[in-house]
């Protein structure tokens, strides 16, 4: 992949990029760093709304919610803990800056839990408004991530792997994680929530699937 810092020597112009399009269009570090705060805290704010309703969702991040209830351990602390073992993973296939920006996320993504928790307490909560608004955020949250080359690792770096070395949309190979996983919960959550979360991540992956593909967005 061509990056902004691989512009040919001798005054050449560089390729675009087929990915992300002209590297005169890269974001600055000051956007990445924005983009990297605005997306996770979308992503986490999404994500309480998803603890606070009983639902789940697909990734590492629904493993994290159903062991937060299936066990005492708190949800910020398992969403680090599941995403370990995939930093290996991002780093042989995706390279060490991509690594970095997901390490830095899903660090900021537990933060931000903790910060959730602790400013907006939610009682109680419609569950139909907390599983399609929090998937909704989620989604959005991460479709941010992707354009400052960060994700929010686990399947999330299996699926851009796919996107880019085969073409099959990184929204669809999240749906068909994700539906595994949502089976999964029925082991912990309540039907009726299950089926519940099981459209809003459907709902997640088609925002994933109609809004990134490579070439449409310019910046990187």
């Amino acid at each position: 992949m061509t990056h902004a810092h691989d512009i040919p020597a001798d005054g050449d112009a560089a390729p675009a990029d087929p990915v992300f399009g002209d590297p005169a269009l890269a974001h600055t570090v000051p956007e990445d760093i924005l983009g990297l705060l605005t997306g996770t805290f979308t992503a986490s704010l999404g994500l309480h709304l998803l603890q606070a309703s009983g639902a789940v969702t697909g990734g590492t991040a629904g493993v994290a919610l159903l062991l937060d209830y299936a066990t005492s351990l708190p949800f910020w602390a398992l969403f680090a803990i599941v995403n370990l073992p995939f930093a290996v993973l991002a780093l042989w296939k995706k390279g060490l800056d991509f690594t970095v920006r997901t390490a830095v996320s899903i660090g900021l993504v537990s933060a931000f839990s903790v910060l959730h928790n602790l400013a907006f307490p939610i009682p109680q909560i419609d569950p139909v408004y907390g599983t399609f608004g929090g998937n909704l955020l989620v989604g959005i949250g991460l479709l941010i991530l992707f354009r400052h080359r960060a994700s929010l690792g686990g399947i999330t770096i299996i699926a851009l792997i796919v996107q880019e070395r085969w073409g099959f949309r990184a929204g669809w190979v999240q749906m068909i994680f994700d539906v595994a996983i949502i089976v999964a919960a029925l082991w912990v959550v309540p039907w009726p929530l299950v089926l519940l979360s099981a459209a809003g991540a459907v709902l997640l992956s088609l925002v994933l699937a109609l809004n990134h593909r490579p070439g449409r967005y310019v910046g990187h």
